[in-house]
């Protein structure tokens, strides 16, 4: 990699990152360190002091980081949104950079009179200070004992580096440079089983509409998707959902796509296929939609009504023609001979895995029994939440993609 390494790209996926900009000329520095943040798949939300505005505006954090600034600790915008105290809890790393000596001893001592500083006592997320100051300030025994203070309550301390100073001073105080803050960063986590993973993931229902106000659809909930798409960005993939309507809330750390029917849903997954190592196709596609939809309501009329059906694309068929293809892994919801359907849909898809249910204990159902099945094996994953269950299927496909 030109600016980190690669297990530094790894460990900081799908990553949380606070960062606090403080009042010092080394404040510059955050507009690549926030890009760098970007580039290794992490989110970075902004939260600086008034006297760091002097010198980088927010404008620019807030277009690098594509989130909301975050300036005054009674903001009733913010407040509304996402508050100082749901910012603190949605962090998984809080980085001050640069952290003036005045910010340092403000912290030493639990004050709360500014946004940052109010973060920094409300998360429960590590906290990280890259230093900043003249070499004079860094060496008084206040601001060392300040720090000793600090690494004693768990603060973590990147830097800080040697070199020339702003004012014209040599010594210790300069801002680490963003690639060795990244490196720092990432060193705080561990990598995830599908680092470097890109996965696909369908789920939910599709809607296969009659008329303006009717169509035709299933039970699914999607909670089997959902699960799996939040342990596989956990585990530091790369996950595109694309879903139907469900009553869910997406995954933070997940790229969401909502679509309607199954031809909505062929669309969207050709669109997002190309650099994919894994698809799971969960979710439940219709079969079949009516030949024609009528642009109006169809008015009740006599006592029966005929619909013409025709067959509805089969995707994840259609992803296990391409070539190359990624490892493609199915779900079977039966309601009979579970495991010989699943068998015969396995190799009749050209499936690499899949997953056989009983749909009747399956749909709205916050827990799953799975069998799954190989070409060359089969075996049952014990019933438990679907989450948990999620996990296992996930560490099964590691295993499979990974060798």
């Amino acid at each position: 990699m030109p600016y980190f390494s690669m297990v530094s790209m790894l460990s900081l996926t799908n990553k949380r990152i606070l960062l606090g900009i403080t009042g010092g000329i080394a404040a510059y520095k955050c507009a690549e360190l926030t890009r760098l943040f970007a580039k290794a798949g992490a989110e970075v939300r902004v939260a600086m002091t008034q006297a760091a505005t002097e010198f980088i505006t927010p404008l620019t954090m807030q277009a690098l980081s594509g989130n909301r600034v975050s300036l005054d600790l009674l903001d009733t915008e913010a407040e509304a949104a996402m508050g100082h105290i749901e910012l603190a809890r949605w962090a998984d790393l809080v980085l001050v950079a640069p952290a003036t000596a005045d910010f340092i001893a403000r912290v030493t001592h639990g004050q709360a009179d500014d946004i940052l500083s109010t973060l920094v006592l409300a998360t429960n997320a590590p906290i990280a200070l890259a230093p900043a100051m003249n070499q004079a300030m860094w060496a008084d025994t206040g601001t060392q004992s300040n720090l000793r203070s600090l690494r004693e309550r768990g603060f973590h301390i990147f830097g800080p580096g040697e070199g020339a100073q702003a004012c014209g001073d040599i010594g210790l105080g300069r801002m680490l440079e963003p690639e060795q803050l990244i490196e720092h960063s990432a060193a705080l986590f561990e990598v995830g089983e599908l680092a470097g993973l890109r996965f696909v993931i369908t789920g939910g229902p599709t809607r296969e509409a009659i008329d303006p106000v009717r169509f035709i659809t299933n039970h699914s909930s999607g909670k089997m998707a959902y699960a799996l798409a939040q342990e596989a960005a956990a585990a530091g993939a790369q996950v595109t959902l694309i879903s139907g309507r469900v009553n869910l809330s997406a995954p933070e750390t997940v790229r969401t796509l909502d679509v309607e029917s199954a031809e909505d849903m062929l669309t969207a997954v050709m669109e997002n296929i190309s650099d994919a190592s894994v698809f799971i196709g969960v979710a439940a596609v219709a079969d079949y939609r009516p030949r024609l939809q009528a642009e109006e309501k169809i008015k009740k009329d006599g006592e029966n009504l005929t619909l013409e059906l025709v067959k509805n694309p089969d995707i994840i068929s259609e992803v296990a023609k391409l070539e190359p293809k990624p490892f493609v892994v199915g779900f079977a919801a039966e309601t009979n001979s579970i495991v010989e359907n699943g068998k015969e849909k396995l190799d009749k898809k050209n499936l690499d895995l899949l997953f056989a249910n009983n749909a009747t204990e399956t749909f709205n159902s916050d827990s799953i029994s799975v069998t799954a099945i190989t070409p060359d094996n089969e075996f049952e994953l014990a019933t438990a939440n679907k989450n948990v269950v999620a996990r296992e299927m996930l560490k099964l496909i590691a295993e499979k993609v990974k060798g």
